[in-house]
Protein backbone atom coordinates (compact mmCIF):
# COMPACT_ATOMS: atom_id res chain seq x y z
CA UNK A 1 0.00 0.00 0.00
CA UNK A 2 2.81 2.37 0.88
CA UNK A 3 4.49 1.81 -2.52
CA UNK A 4 1.23 2.68 -4.28
CA UNK A 5 0.91 5.91 -2.31
CA UNK A 6 4.51 6.87 -3.11
CA UNK A 7 3.94 6.11 -6.82
CA UNK A 8 0.77 8.24 -6.85
CA UNK A 9 2.56 11.07 -5.09
CA UNK A 10 5.43 10.97 -7.62
CA UNK A 11 2.91 10.99 -10.47
CA UNK A 12 1.11 13.98 -8.97
CA UNK A 13 4.37 15.91 -8.57
CA UNK A 14 5.34 15.17 -12.19
CA UNK A 15 1.89 16.29 -13.36
CA UNK A 16 2.10 19.58 -11.45
CA UNK A 17 5.62 20.22 -12.77
CA UNK A 18 4.35 19.66 -16.31
CA UNK A 19 1.49 22.10 -15.72
CA UNK A 20 3.87 24.78 -14.50
CA UNK A 21 5.84 24.64 -17.75
CA UNK A 22 2.72 24.98 -19.90
CA UNK A 23 1.41 27.91 -17.84
CA UNK A 24 3.65 30.18 -19.93
CA UNK A 25 1.19 29.81 -22.78
CA UNK A 26 -1.42 32.56 -22.83
CA UNK A 27 -4.69 32.99 -24.68
CA UNK A 28 -4.50 35.17 -27.76
CA UNK A 29 -7.14 36.46 -30.17
CA UNK A 30 -6.57 36.99 -33.89
CA UNK A 31 -7.74 40.55 -34.46
CA UNK A 32 -6.99 40.98 -38.19
CA UNK A 33 -5.38 39.20 -41.12
CA UNK A 34 -3.88 41.14 -44.04
CA UNK A 35 -1.81 40.08 -47.03
CA UNK A 36 1.86 40.91 -46.42
CA UNK A 37 3.15 43.79 -48.53
CA UNK A 38 5.76 41.81 -50.49
CA UNK A 39 3.75 38.61 -50.95
CA UNK A 40 3.93 36.81 -54.27
CA UNK A 41 7.29 38.35 -55.11
CA UNK A 42 10.04 36.43 -56.90
CA UNK A 43 11.64 35.64 -53.53
CA UNK A 44 8.42 34.35 -51.97
CA UNK A 45 5.95 32.79 -54.42
CA UNK A 46 3.49 31.97 -51.62
CA UNK A 47 1.10 34.50 -50.18
CA UNK A 48 2.22 35.53 -46.70
CA UNK A 49 0.07 37.28 -44.12
CA UNK A 50 0.45 39.89 -41.40
CA UNK A 51 -1.64 38.68 -38.47
CA UNK A 52 -2.58 41.02 -35.64
CA UNK A 53 -2.78 39.01 -32.43
CA UNK A 54 -3.95 40.38 -29.08
CA UNK A 55 -2.34 38.78 -26.03
CA UNK A 56 -3.26 40.51 -22.79
CA UNK A 57 -2.80 44.26 -23.28
CA UNK A 58 -0.45 43.93 -26.25
CA UNK A 59 -1.18 43.62 -29.95
CA UNK A 60 1.51 41.77 -31.88
CA UNK A 61 1.79 41.76 -35.65
CA UNK A 62 3.40 38.51 -36.81
CA UNK A 63 4.43 37.29 -40.25
CA UNK A 64 2.65 34.04 -41.12
CA UNK A 65 4.05 31.82 -43.87
CA UNK A 66 1.49 29.16 -44.78
CA UNK A 67 2.74 25.58 -44.57
CA UNK A 68 2.94 23.39 -47.69
CA UNK A 69 0.74 24.11 -50.71
CA UNK A 70 -2.89 23.19 -50.34
CA UNK A 71 -3.10 24.68 -46.86
CA UNK A 72 -5.23 27.78 -46.72
CA UNK A 73 -7.87 29.50 -44.62
CA UNK A 74 -5.82 31.78 -42.36
CA UNK A 75 -7.35 34.80 -44.08
CA UNK A 76 -10.71 33.82 -42.52
CA UNK A 77 -9.48 33.34 -38.94
CA UNK A 78 -10.10 36.82 -37.47
CA UNK A 79 -11.81 36.39 -34.12
CA UNK A 80 -10.29 32.95 -33.45
CA UNK A 81 -8.60 32.29 -30.13
CA UNK A 82 -5.49 30.20 -29.57
CA UNK A 83 -2.85 29.59 -26.94
CA UNK A 84 0.49 31.23 -27.65
CA UNK A 85 3.92 31.45 -26.09
CA UNK A 86 5.35 34.95 -26.52
CA UNK A 87 9.12 35.14 -26.89
CA UNK A 88 11.38 38.13 -27.46
CA UNK A 89 11.36 37.81 -31.27
CA UNK A 90 8.84 35.03 -32.00
CA UNK A 91 5.43 33.71 -30.99
CA UNK A 92 4.95 29.96 -30.74
CA UNK A 93 1.59 28.25 -31.23
CA UNK A 94 0.30 24.79 -32.06
CA UNK A 95 -1.36 24.31 -35.43
CA UNK A 96 -4.53 22.29 -35.96
CA UNK A 97 -2.49 19.06 -36.11
CA UNK A 98 -0.73 19.85 -32.83
CA UNK A 99 2.59 20.76 -34.43
CA UNK A 100 4.48 23.55 -32.70
CA UNK A 101 5.11 26.50 -35.05
CA UNK A 102 6.98 29.77 -34.59
CA UNK A 103 6.22 33.04 -36.35
CA UNK A 104 8.41 36.16 -36.22
CA UNK A 105 7.10 39.25 -34.45
CA UNK A 106 7.11 42.25 -36.81
CA UNK A 107 5.84 44.77 -34.27
CA UNK A 108 4.18 45.08 -30.88
CA UNK A 109 2.00 47.78 -29.41
CA UNK A 110 0.61 48.16 -25.90
CA UNK A 111 -3.10 48.92 -25.78
CA UNK A 112 -5.16 50.34 -22.95
CA UNK A 113 -7.47 48.10 -20.94
CA UNK A 114 -10.58 49.66 -22.54
CA UNK A 115 -9.30 49.11 -26.07
CA UNK A 116 -8.16 45.55 -25.27
CA UNK A 117 -11.72 44.56 -24.42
Amino acid sequence: MRKVCVALLCTAVAYVAGQAASSKYQPGTIMAVKTHADSNSAESPTTRYDISLRVGNTIYVVLYNPPPPGTYGVQYMAGEELLVLVGSKTITYNDILGNSRKVPILSRKAVSEKRAQ
